[in-house]
């Protein structure tokens, strides 16, 4: 408990200071100088009620550098590896040159603001969004450590993301790049444009995982992923919610089987979660796993054939694979168990400008249900 008054102290150099003495939680003796009377009644004052309320912390721990802290941080947590070689590149890019060096305790709202104001003159806004992330994640364990009181992370005004909604491509426009693919990649497209995988997803699909007589259908379970300089893996879908199983029609298997037949598969890699060596449907031109730098140099020299712009990639297809299902008429629980997004409000937030609107629903129903009997009534009445 901290003692009721300060103690005064001559120094070597002749001042007068004032000594305030106190016990912490753990019973150990300490004291800090001040050199106003006041200012040492009121620091006892405050240590007092923060022990009160189990608010106390230790001015060592709040010196810890906020590099050590990270570094704790990063090891603890349960990450994806691909998530994981995210957290490492923004530490190392954009936040341990700012924040390394410095006592966390010593680290205010004011500087956390300041570092979002620099990142967003030369980041995209998502890319500070998720620097931000890591960095408020930081320290929620510092407060939750009890290595500070209050993170600075509050309030902080982020840059506006652009408000962008999907344009999915035009028939026209697949046919177009069907036709530029080399015959290697071209059942690739066609997978992810009439199933809807994601690139990881399609890189990874497996023999195994197509059913083309009973359930006529494609079992998503893994993604192909690679973090150099390791060599590429099967390893777990973006999220639990991506495992799946996709509907396909005679297009896609056609597509699949006549690949196969030009391009048998021979190689294999551990799949995930069976643990046994599966063939991969999809390689490269030397029977290596599909990379995506090496797929991206095929995918825009196609791209560039089929005379669409530059911001066209593979996950263009799956928006593709969606709005079809839209303008099929499919329901929004439908769209999200064929593209594996975790909750119907996701597949609105990207699709649902996609859907017909209320009023020319409602006009149609209308329309098709009660006027043929209005109409019947009119003939009646002549």
């Amino acid at each position: 408990m901290a003692t009721s008054n300060p103690r005064r102290k001559v120094r070597q150099d002749g001042t007068v200071a004032w000594q305030a003495r106190y016990r912490d939680p753990d019973g150990r003796q300490r004291a800090k100088e001040f050199m106003k009377k006041v200012d040492a009644e009121r620091f006892l004052a405050t240590t007092r009620a923060d022990m009160a309320r189990g608010d106390w912390i230790n001015p060592a721990d709040a010196k810890r550098l906020f590099a050590d802290v990270a570094e704790h941080w990063r090891t603890t947590q349960v990450h994806a590896d691909t998530t994981a070689a995210a957290v490492a590149g923004d530490l190392r890019n954009n936040i341990l040159p700012a924040f390394g060096d410095r006592e966390i305790g010593r680290i205010r709202h004011s500087d956390v603001q300041a570092w979002v104001r620099r990142l967003s003159e030369r980041l995209a806004p998502a890319t500070v969004d998720r620097s931000y992330r890591w960095l408020a994640a930081i320290f929620r364990l510092a407060v939750n450590d009890d290595l500070i009181r209050r993170s600075p992370c509050f309030a902080i005004k982020l840059p506006v993301k652009a408000d962008q909604k999907v344009e999915p491509l035009r028939r026209e426009d697949v046919e177009a790049l069907l036709e530029a693919l080399p015959a290697r990649y071209r059942a690739l497209a066609v997978v992810g444009a009439g199933a809807g995988l994601r690139q990881g997803e399609a890189f990874g699909l497996t023999v195994p995982n197509i059913d083309f007589l009973r359930g006529r259908e494609i079992r998503v379970r893994q993604q192909l992923k690679h973090l150099a300089p390791d060599p590429p893996y099967l390893g777990r879908t973006k999220t639990p919610s991506s495992v799946r199983a996709v509907p396909v029609g005679d297009t896609v298997l056609h597509a699949l089987a006549r690949h196969l037949e030009q391009f048998p598969a021979v190689t294999e890699l551990v799949g995930h979660p069976s643990g046994q060596p599966e063939l991969l449907v999809f390689t490269d031109d030397r029977g290596d796993p599909l990379r995506g730098n090496r797929f991206a140099r095929v995918w825009g020299r196609a791209r560039r054939d089929a005379g669409l712009p530059d911001g066209v990639t593979f996950h263009d297809l799956r928006h593709y694979f969606a709005s079809l299902l839209i303008h099929k008429g499919l329901s929004v629980k439908a769209v999200q168990e064929a593209l594996g997004h975790k909750t119907a409000t996701e597949t609105l937030n990207t699709y649902g400008h996609l859907w017909p609107d209320d009023a020319g629903l409602t006009r149609r129903a209308v329309d098709e249900v009660l006027g043929p009997c209005v109409a019947a009534r009119r003939v009646a009445e002549r």
